[in-house]
């Protein structure tokens, strides 16, 4: 029986949830906020932070036999055994998957470099330089103009309007923990340019909502090849209703721990696939 801390650091750095890690030979070099993590193979559970990133307060075997409801995700679950959820900065998590709407991951992992390289605090480390994640003051009172440089395109308005919620208090990300899923949800769709999809994932990965659910295309596609008797999905797209309606659906069918089972289900047809993710 594998323990609490079975972790696969490559397969959950490439599936989609973090963005601002380079591997560089035997070692996974990453921001998180004001941090940098060096991750390697023997991870050291008794560290705090490495602890809180990798979720280890999670009954992790509990949450995968909990899952294991169908063929398609106990398959999904012992392919990617070591897969964590992260609970990463929760202001990066919000900046990147606003910068991540209608994009891929080069193109996302080159804008959020640009940007804290721009704005964010230098670091050298094993001789090395790095950029910590910009201050949601600093990206506040940063100039249209200055970020756009960054490559942001229509998306720099959305960065500076969510920085200003955070700086100005109108977004608290501590209060937003202790919200129930829905009110949550409802927060962070407030804020200009955050829809349902963005807003679960920065509720998934950043504020321990794991019955966050982020359902895009990709999602779709997978629920109808899958699980199209269980869903009834007809649909090709997801509209606003049509979201709140599988989500509940999903929900349903996974529990409380759907969050998880999306990122299995997401993670194994992803890498079915050859798709790319980080180097």
């Amino acid at each position: 029986m594998k323990d609490n801390f079975e972790t696969n650091i490559e397969d959950t750095i490439n599936s989609g949830q973090v963005f601002l890690w380079k591997k560089i030979n035997s070692k996974w070099y990453g921001i998180n906020g004001k941090k940098t993590l060096i991750l390697e193979d023997k991870l050291d559970v008794k560290s705090k932070e490495i602890h809180n990133f990798f979720r280890y307060d999670d009954d992790f075997q509990k949450i995968k036999k909990q899952l294991s409801k169908d063929n398609v995700m106990k398959k999904a679950i012992s392919n990617f055994p070591g897969m964590r959820i992260l609970r990463q900065d929760p202001f990066q998590c919000y900046i990147s998957f606003i910068v991540s709407s209608n994009s891929n991951i080069p193109n996302i992992q080159t804008r959020l470099q640009k940007l804290s390289q721009r704005f964010g605090e230098r670091k050298m480390i094993d001789g090395m330089e790095f950029f910590l994640f910009p201050k949601p003051e600093k990206l506040a009172n940063a100039s249209i103009t200055d970020i756009a440089k960054c490559g942001l395109g229509y998306r720099t308005k959305y960065v500076k309007k969510a920085s200003i919620a955070v700086d100005k208090g109108m977004i608290n990300f501590s209060s937003l923990k202790k919200l129930d899923y829905q009110e949550a949800r409802d927060s962070l769709c407030q804020v200009f340019g955050i829809g349902k999809k963005v807003a679960d994932c920065i509720l998934l990965f950043s504020l321990d909502k794991l019955e966050a659910v982020p359902l895009d295309r990709w999602v779709l596609r997978i629920l109808q090849k899958y699980y199209s008797k269980e869903f009834q999905i007809t649909t090709k797209t997801i509209t606003e209703k049509t979201y709140d309606d599988l989500h509940d659906k999903i929900v349903d069918h996974f529990g409380k721990y759907a969050g998880y089972g999306q990122q299995f289900l997401f993670k194994n047809e992803r890498d079915n696939f050859d798709k790319k993710w980080l180097g």
